[in-house]
């Protein structure tokens, strides 16, 4: 595999998660608690190699400037810091606190904070294919 793979690499990573993340929830309004374990458990350890594959991509490649100009500039960073931001409390707090709570048993604390967790997650993983596309598909130098 080479370095300039990895972009795709990391956009399937991420659109990986957001599907665990919508199996593992319909695994649990259905009341398929084993399912559900294994879907987000599935979805962390997706998540931690994406982590790890971004991190070693962007040691080695630098930065990647988005080439496009006007109103779409705009909407490209907005997703971005957004994206970005959501991220860092997502792998710093939110899924390791839900972990946590889901591992202690603690179900009803799980629950609560899952609620915030879930929708934010998926958001991060959608947006990270979004940022994939938009920067390395569709305003790609030619």
């Amino acid at each position: 595999m080479q370095l300039s793979d990895m972009p795709a690499v990391n956009a399937t990573l991420n659109a990986t998660s957001a599907v665990l993340l919508v199996a593992g929830y319909a695994c649990i309004r259905r009341k398929r608690v084993a399912a559900h374990r294994l879907c987000m458990s599935a979805a962390v350890i997706v998540s931690v190699v994406f982590l790890a594959c971004y991190l070693y991509y962007h040691a080695h490649a630098g930065r990647t400037l988005f080439p496009a100009q006007g109103f779409i500039r705009v909407v490209y960073f907005a997703i971005l810091i957004s994206h970005t931001v959501l991220a860092m409390v997502l792998a710093l707090y939110l899924v390791p606190v839900t972990l946590y709570r889901a591992l202690r048993n603690r179900i009803e604390q799980h629950r609560a904070l899952a609620r915030w967790t879930l929708p934010i997650w998926l958001y991060v993983s959608i947006t990270g294919v979004i940022v994939y596309f938009m920067l390395y598909r569709w305003y790609a130098p030619a």
